[in-house]
């Protein structure tokens, strides 16, 4: 029998290897957050491992177009919504839902974290510092410590508007930046949500 040959040039191997590579992160993905699910691993290497997929994933992309990229679960026919969800979000499961931690040392550390965290937010927009790579990060420990903090309550509404802003920056390039209303609306937003946030742990001791 001959063999078929799927690339004769290196640039088309590489085209290759690199679905290739798209497929087993998204698949390894899928089986993570259905583990995770059924309680099959501890919430600590669940958001080890989904952090190190959805890097690998963030990497790939960038080197297949992005309407490959949106064809790829469709085209070929993969049954992976639960990973699909998890791309969308950019964040793992323990970072994008509530999970507080009980004791007043705990507490005075999360609260500590968050408001920490609103200043450096607030701080990185007033220097002009815009781009996907840099504020990324930044709301997603923000966004981990409010919902570390037991004195808020699970339906704060400002959890919601960060996971929103989440998704929008994960649909972005890492060198992609923020226009200047977008950047004028974040900054509203965070210090609306200290506002609040600061006024509910005020109500609630």
């Amino acid at each position: 029998m001959e063999t078929v040959k799927l690339y004769s040039t290196s640039s088309e191997r590489e085209v290759y290897d690199n679905m290739a590579a798209l497929y087993a992160i998204i698949m390894s993905l899928e089986c993570l957050e259905r583990a995770f699910a059924r309680d099959s691993v501890s919430a600590h290497d669940y958001t080890t491992e989904c952090n190190k997929l959805l890097l690998q994933y963030k990497t790939v992309s960038q080197m297949i177009s992005q309407e490959e990229l949106t064809d790829f679960p469709q085209k070929y026919q993969l049954n992976c919504p639960a990973a699909s969800r998890r791309l969308e979000v950019g964040i793992p499961s323990t970072i994008e839902h509530s999970s507080t931690s009980s004791g007043s040392i705990s507490n005075a550390k999360h609260i500590a974290e968050a408001v920490q965290g609103f200043i450096t937010i607030n701080d990185a927009l007033g220097l002009n510092m815009r781009s996907v790579d840099k504020l990324h990060p930044l709301l997603t420990d923000l966004l981990q410590s409010i919902n570390a903090t037991a004195l808020i309550p699970a339906d704060f509404k400002w959890k919601a508007t960060f996971r929103d802003w989440l998704i929008k920056l994960n649909q972005m390039k890492a060198s992609d930046e923020l226009d200047d209303d977008q950047v004028r609306q974040l900054m509203f937003e965070v210090e609306q949500a200290f506002h609040e946030f600061k006024t509910t742990l005020g109500t609630t001791e």
